[in-house]
């Protein structure tokens, strides 16, 4: 089991965390007086950071959740808007007594993320965006998600939810086996399969719109922020990345050549010393700050 190979050698345990009602599996590990929260993307899962969570629970305590009506945490049945996201991701800072984190967010949790940060600046240490959605609203790739999602959700052939998966990877080889597997049991549980509409709802264009990270926004985030992204990003172009990073005060910008939507998994080599150094970083801005 690769994704389980990666966190041998310390100690984590996978619970379900009441967050103000709605049952969240979460996967914690490590220790420290600062926590890094990881947030997947859309019809994700915790999984995505699996190449990650080791690496950095030498250092802080960590927390990979599966978000609001995602992965095996509760699907209540109301459309899955940005602010729904948030309130979920501050009840669970509550439930397991997090003040303040460090937010590393992929996708639609880049764009959760990215939301917090500007709403409750003092809930957020630092900020990692990558590959992260919520600046631009693009009806051909809003269709891609929609359609492709939809078909891998409503179908048991596991095919789909390959493609679903590749989808996302510049090389298919990172879109493992066991991730195809997690990902295809977690699209088929029965409340899923019901409540794809609302986990879809971000693709319709007059909710997109009112959800949109606006400049206005992305400039009134105070934490140190870092922008990741690959050349070959099939939901995004890299003008996309440079300008999310430019309407961010202060805001550093990393671009990985040969990489996709994944930049923590599809170049993990990489990223992952990038990051600590990061949080290295923006951890002595907040103690000289205090």
């Amino acid at each position: 089991m690769t994704i389980w190979n990666e966190l041998a050698g310390i100690d984590f345990a996978v619970k379900t965390v009441d967050a103000a009602g709605i049952p969240t599996r979460s996967l914690q590990a490590g220790s420290g007086d600062e926590a890094v929260v990881f947030l997947h993307g859309t019809s994700g899962h915790l999984e995505a950071f699996a190449r990650n969570i080791a690496v950095h629970a030498a250092h802080y305590e960590c927390h990979a959740i599966d978000m609001l009506g995602h992965g095996y945490t509760g699907k209540p049945d109301y459309p899955y808007e940005i602010p729904r996201y948030v309130e979920h991701l501050v009840n669970y800072l509550d439930a397991v007594g997090l003040d303040k984190v460090h937010l590393v967010g992929e996708s639609l949790g880049g764009w959760v993320a990215a939301h917090l940060a500007s709403e409750q600046p003092e809930r957020v240490l630092s900020l990692q965006l990558l590959a992260a959605g919520g600046t631009v609203a693009n009806p051909e790739v809003m269709e891609r998600i929609r359609t492709s999602t939809t078909k891998a959700v409503q179908s048991d052939d596991v095919e789909l939810t390959r493609a679903r998966l590749r989808l996302l990877m510049h090389d298919p080889v990172d879109a493992t086996e066991e991730l195809v597997e997690a990902r295809h049991r977690i699209y088929h549980q029965p409340d899923f399969v019901a409540n794809i509409h609302n986990l879809l709802s971000l693709q319709d264009m007059e909710t997109r719109q009112r959800n949109l990270l606006r400049p206005d926004r992305l400039a009134r985030i105070q934490a140190p922020t870092l922008v990741v992204w690959g050349h070959e990003n099939p939901f995004g172009d890299v003008p996309e990345a440079k300008k999310m990073a430019e309407d961010i005060p202060g805001a550093q910008l990393q671009l990985y050549p040969e990489c996709g939507h994944w930049p923590q998994h599809e170049q993990a080599a990489l990223y992952n010393p990038l990051s600590l150094e990061f949080l290295a970083k923006a951890s002595a801005q907040a103690r000289s700050v205090a």
